[in-house]
């Protein structure tokens, strides 16, 4: 495990590394490797973001099927970025699969998102962080609905390939934008030196909370085919994250 901890601690810093110094190449020239500090961290979130499928759920119920939950719970995975005060933080995450079934016919519904934020910590402590942030936020919600009364009437490859089925996918693209603050404390651990190279390396705990602005419903699509008359309700709200990750401070 230590080897295992160590080796991704590595990876995390040489990261950190090459990001700070294309940030700036442009204002910096310097003989060596890099010459200013890099840090950053890989976390893991989970998000409170209440959702509202109440629309989706009025045209499910008119065409009988039963109402699917809204998952409010998200989890992501992210990378924090750090270069004097200034905290880019950017990640991936996604909601559980609500489902539904009524007359052999099953509904699967969840979201996916990608996110990056940008802040300033305006703390003096190096025992913790705590940074107003804006950011940009992408996400894409998934109905698939599976036909199982007409993908499971034949065992004829050539009859199934052409059989007409209600089962489909479907999605709609999101656009938001993030307003709030972020705190971490940072449990400090024994740093470790590599050549010339010394790893300062700490475990982050914390909060991120603001509101999340739906600034963009889409039109519902399969593939690149637009669906008009679904349901396009903006899902604004306000967001509270559990953050814990694994972080960094490369010296030289």
């Amino acid at each position: 495990m230590k080897k295992v901890f160590n080796s991704a601690l590595l990876i995390l810093a040489f990261l950190g590394v090459f990001t700070a110094q294309a940030q700036r190449s442009d204002t910096v020239k310097t003989k060596g490797w890099f010459k200013h500090e890099a840090a950053g961290a890989a976390q893991i979130q989970v998000s409170y973001r209440k959702g509202d499928n109440s629309q989706l759920n009025h045209v499910l119920n008119n065409n009988g099927i039963p109402a699917i939950s809204s998952y409010d719970v998200w989890f992501n995975a992210s990378m924090s970025h750090i270069c004097h005060n200034w905290i880019m933080e950017d990640g991936l995450g996604f909601t559980p699969i609500a489902t539904s079934t009524a007359n052999n016919v099953d509904v699967k519904y969840n979201q996916y998102q990608a996110f990056f934020r940008a802040g300033y910590n305006v703390s003096k402590s190096s025992d913790f962080r705590l940074y107003p942030f804006a950011g940009i936020n992408f996400s894409a919600a998934v109905l698939d609905v599976q036909d199982n009364n007409r993908i499971k009437s034949t065992s004829d490859f050539s009859t199934e390939l052409l059989n007409n089925s209600s089962s489909k996918t479907f999605y709609q693209p999101n656009f938001g934008i993030e307003l709030g603050a972020g705190f971490d404390f940072l449990i400090k651990m024994k740093s470790k030196k590599m050549n010339c190279f010394e790893i300062e390396r700490n475990i982050p705990i914390g909060i991120r909370a603001g509101y999340y602005f739906n600034t963009y419903a889409g039109d519902w699509k399969i593939n690149d085919y637009s669906l008009q008359n679904g349901p396009n309700q903006k899902q604004s709200a306000v967001f509270l994250s559990f953050n814990i990750g694994l972080g960094y401070k490369i010296k030289k």
